[in-house]
């Protein structure tokens, strides 16, 4: 067996919880947690989704995402609407309110990967990317 240190899951764990450190102070300033803000994003992005696709590319288990898309719609960030074309589909989509908020505040994020791709160097943060995502595909 491998060294403790050694462990790939421990040392993806130890890298995201240094890079969540830049963001965590962000989030707390508008009272949002991480997985509501992956949604926020996901949502900005993509526009409206069910549920399902918003689980699958927010890495969101669907029991959780129901509680925290049930937070979001009480602080006004998302709303949900039958599809246009399938009125069985429910989709979720940013309000006016999030949209603003993630506009306000993206600026400040970017601020954020701008600081830890300075203090990576860019080529080792476009490496480290393609890197995890190959890992991912795997």
């Amino acid at each position: 067996m491998r060294k403790f240190d050694d462990s790939l899951p421990l040392k993806l764990l130890k890298a995201r919880e240094t890079a969540l450190n830049y963001f965590r102070p962000l989030l707390n300033e508008i009272s949002l947690t991480e997985q509501q803000w992956r949604i926020i994003r996901a949502l900005n992005e993509y526009g409206a989704l069910e549920s399902k696709q918003l689980a699958e590319c927010c890495c969101i288990l669907s029991p959780s995402l129901t509680g925290i898309i049930k937070r979001l719609e009480q602080k006004n960030f998302i709303q949900r609407q039958k599809s246009s074309e399938d009125q069985r589909r429910v989709l979720l989509s940013l309000t006016d309110h999030a949209q603003k908020v993630f506009d306000d505040v993206s600026p400040r994020f970017e601020e954020r990967y701008a600081t830890i791709t300075e203090r990576f160097g860019e080529k080792k943060m476009d490496e480290f990317k393609e890197l995890l995502d190959f890992m991912a595909e795997i």
